[in-house]
């Protein structure tokens, strides 16, 4: 039993760190797009994007963080579960998989450097 319990709690954990990385790409390239690309695909502004992305990387970190304490403390003795898992972190990865398939894909290629035809940029 000591086995099964230790699995399910390393693939939590890896998926607890999984999702931290997630916010963290998001929040990365949301700082990487322009201003401007956010008003011209019809989102919400880059400010308020770049805040609830922030929150989100610091609740599934904070999340993260537990749950790796919680592994390290228990190991495979007890199974954690989602007991780590708050409605914050749940949050956090709505935020993330919002911005990553909505906004990111509105955003593409609007503004910022490079992405032109010409060899001194667009057409």
């Amino acid at each position: 039993m000591d086995l099964i319990n230790g699995g399910l709690n390393l693939l939590f954990l890896l998926l607890a760190i999984g999702i931290f990385g997630m916010a963290c790409y998001a929040l990365v390239h949301a700082l990487r797009v322009p201003d401007n690309a956010f008003v011209s695909a019809g989102k919400l502004k880059k400010n308020i994007w770049l805040i609830i992305l922030a929150l989100a990387t610091l609740f599934s970190a904070g999340g993260a963080w537990s749950f790796l304490q919680a592994f390290l403390m228990l190991g495979g003795m007890q199974f954690i579960g989602l007991g780590a898992v708050n409605i914050f972190s749940i949050a956090a990865v709505i935020a993330a998989v919002v911005y990553i398939v909505d906004v990111k894909p509105a955003v593409k290629g609007m503004g910022g450097r490079g992405g032109g035809s010409g060899p001194y940029g667009p057409w």
